[in-house]
């Protein structure tokens, strides 16, 4: 088995009183697409701000690369090689799409993302560059969302419910165009509550419940009804 690229060790995590995740352990490899499904409220979001550093914990609880980043801000995580793409899109209204493109690039690693690569990915955000970007559509913000992340040139990248509040055309156009986001090995995590589109470009998947991992393995091998009897954390 290879050095997992990240680890989650017995991860807690808190939201001042109250309890989110509890004990998740997890191992991705290099080059992995990992798909993260369960119900609203199943700590999915928190996962993902742990990891990015978002939301503090205990160092040895989040490990990257080998080294215990639990405690790092994630500005730090960001340079070190972690890139997310939030939840809602999050983009500065007040800037311009090439503006907010621009800002993924700032922690400064070096890679194939430009803004010329990311303009072939998705050709719509060049012929808007210059527009303000909450001028765009939901999927065009989503897009500009993807891209703003892929140019921090992140080994791991982390995608908070991809598909959320889209129209089925839109989805289908982002998740065609996955092939090529995470191409020569790039590892990728997937929050998404279309269970289908999730398992569809993954290769491994982890259902939490509760903040608690409820199932874990192979795409593969994995079947719809233990899906979701771990889903809604029904008794086997």
């Amino acid at each position: 088995m290879p050095e997992p690229l990240l680890s989650l060790n017995a991860l807690d995590a808190r939201y001042g009183d109250f309890q989110a995740l509890y004990g998740v352990d997890m191992q991705i490899i290099s080059g992995e697409v990992v798909a993260i499904i369960g119900a609203n409220g199943a700590g999915k979001s928190t996962l993902m701000r742990s990891i990015s550093g978002l939301l503090p914990n205990e160092s040895e609880q989040v490990v990257f690369k080998g080294r215990p980043v639990g405690d790092w801000r994630a500005d730090r995580i960001a340079k070190l090689g972690v890139a997310l793409v939030p939840e809602g899109r999050q983009l500065f209204p007040s800037l311009s799409v090439e503006e907010n493109l621009k800002l993924g690039g700032a922690v400064g690693r070096k890679g194939q993302w430009s803004l010329d690569a990311v303009y072939g990915l998705f050709p719509v955000l060049k012929e808007r560059r210059h527009q303000a970007s909450n001028a765009l559509s939901g999927g065009q913000q989503q897009m500009a969302a993807i891209g703003r992340a892929l140019m921090a040139n992140p080994e791991l990248i982390l995608f908070d419910e991809i598909s959320l509040g889209l129209a089925p055309v839109v989805i289908r156009s982002i998740y065609e165009a996955f092939p090529d986001i995470v191409r020569q090995g790039m590892t990728a995590i997937i929050v998404e509550q279309d269970i289908s589109r999730a398992l569809s470009v993954s290769s491994r998947v982890y259902c939490l419940q509760e903040g608690r991992v409820s199932l874990t393995g192979r795409t593969d091998d994995v079947n719809r009804d233990e899906i979701t009897a771990a889903y809604f954390g029904l008794a086997a």
